[in-house]
């Protein structure tokens, strides 16, 4: 760090922005293209996302083992606790009030570019869903995204998921119809950090 004649630090704002720079750089990496010989995901700019959803390595103090997924409804965050005082942070989607999971659940199984079958309640709130009633199959434009966890409790399906989303805007507000909305590009990250049997933590105040 050099010093000025009169003896002030310089450089510093030039640190400050290196940290940036540094941040917008892995950011960068985050959301590039993926390739896939079906479904290739074009490249996000970081522009279009919220510095404060963006995927990211955050402090976070918790009793929570490492492991364990904290959907933080309320602040529209996901945390995957790597332990020491540190999770990596995702921006999230969440269901409209009354329609969102709370409580404890896990992870009971996974799936990667899943079919999507809407519902009874889905195909009640919005009829134009009825002409999926058969099923989606998985793809760019399935709702579900490139991946999706099915949350588990007692042995049964909640019908709650967490998955990617082919409508990224809906990333930090309370749009769905219950599930937990991911970034395509989060989603792949969290779906190959996760195992089944996961615990998920649903905070909702």
């Amino acid at each position: 760090m050099a010093i000025s004649r009169r003896g002030f630090l310089i450089g510093l704002p030039l640190f400050a922005a290196g940290c940036s720079v540094t941040e917008y750089s892995a950011d960068i990496r985050n959301y590039a293209a993926v390739p896939h010989p079906q479904f290739p995901l074009a490249a996000l700019s970081p522009e279009k996302i919220k510095p404060e959803l963006r995927r990211r390595v955050v402090d976070y103090k918790t009793s929570h083992k490492a492991g364990t997924i904290v959907v933080n409804t309320p602040e529209r965050r996901l945390y995957y606790v790597l332990g020491d005082g540190k999770a990596m942070r995702y921006g999230i989607g969440v269901g409209r009030e009354g329609l969102a999971l709370s409580g404890n659940a896990y992870v009971g199984r996974k799936a990667e570019w899943p079919s999507w079958t809407p519902t009874g309640n889905m195909i009640a709130r919005d009829p134009r869903n009825r002409q999926y009633a058969g099923g989606l199959p998985g793809g760019l434009n399935n709702p579900l995204g490139a991946r999706a966890l099915y949350l588990y409790r007692g042995g049964r399906d909640t019908m709650f998921r967490i998955h990617g989303t082919n409508q990224p805007n809906s990333i930090g507000l309370a749009v769905s119809s219950g599930c937990v909305r991911m970034l395509n590009h989060d989603v792949i990250d969290l779906y190959e950090r996760v195992a089944v049997g996961t615990n998920v933590v649903v905070i909702q105040a």
